[in-house]
């Protein structure tokens, strides 16, 4: 049990250079309609991941969260590189109960939410008390847009994406707060997103050629963090995007290490 801790909060290992890269958004175990790839230390050695922040595929419909976390972390144990982020479904019974063990139980920094996926929007009062709740605890919540485009959803599974424009006011009124919102698009960034100070995005989602430069036209370079949705999106095309836009090496290192470190 300590060891999973200490594995889940293990210190950053990422190089003081721009060879290091941390991977805020990929996913363990099983996924409900798709048989993927499980991300292990020779997937992340190969493409020199100093670190990954990994969840559960089980997360999406599983209903024991604390079983789902329990899991994940033992996973995690294949890789140091691999940082366990937990789930918790503010709908279920006693959610609170969940949360603290991530903290206190596995020595999680930060937790991942798919509110279309447990059928929450980002106005109700239980995404409200998580948010304040995580907020006490100095915890970073990864908010999750989309896990795919709804042109290829299953068709026993079509959620569209969570509705991001209530986020604007609701982190204004909490300055405090800190969330990454994962496989946000262009439209959702500058609809929904533009002028929140407090949230970060990953570019698993930012498509189009120069996609990450011309994103940082209008998004502080220091809130933009490397993300590739792996095993679901091939990792290689987040690295690519890397490479085809063209970055100062200030804002390249700031995107593939440095805005992740200091978040946790």
């Amino acid at each position: 049990m300590a060891q999973s801790a200490a594995l889940a909060a293990a210190p950053l290992i990422a190089a003081e250079t721009a060879a290091g890269l941390i991977d805020c958004n990929v996913h363990l175990g099983a996924h409900p309609v798709r048989l993927l790839r499980e991300i292990d230390e020779s997937f992340l050695a190969r493409r020199e991941i100093s670190e990954a922040w990994a969840a559960s595929h089980e997360a999406l419909l599983h209903r024991d969260m604390a079983a789902v976390n329990a899991r994940l972390v033992k996973r995690c144990e294949v890789s140091p590189r691999l940082r366990a982020v937990g789930c918790v479904n503010p709908r279920l019974p006693a959610w609170e109960d969940d949360l603290k063990r991530c903290v206190e139980l596995h020595g999680m920094k930060a937790i991942r939410l798919y509110p279309n996926h447990h059928d929450y929007t980002l106005t109700d009062t239980a995404f409200l008390k998580l948010l304040e709740s995580a907020t006490k605890q100095n915890l970073l919540l990864q908010v999750v847009a989309q896990m795919e485009d709804q042109r290829t959803q299953s068709p026993l599974m079509k959620l569209p994406p969570v509705d991001l424009k209530p986020m604007g006011t609701l982190m204004k009124k909490m300055p405090e707060a800190r969330v990454m919102v994962l496989n946000a698009n262009a439209a959702m960034i500058t609809t929904a997103l533009l002028g929140c100070t407090n949230v970060w995005l990953d570019i698993a989602m930012i498509e189009g050629v120069g996609g990450v430069e011309n994103t940082l036209k209008s998004w502080p370079a220091d809130k933009l963090c490397f993300g590739s949705h792996a095993p679901f999106f091939y990792w290689e095309s987040a690295s690519l995007k890397m490479q085809e836009s063209v970055l100062t090496d200030e804002q390249s290192n700031a995107i593939r290490y440095l805005n992740a470190r200091a978040l946790l």
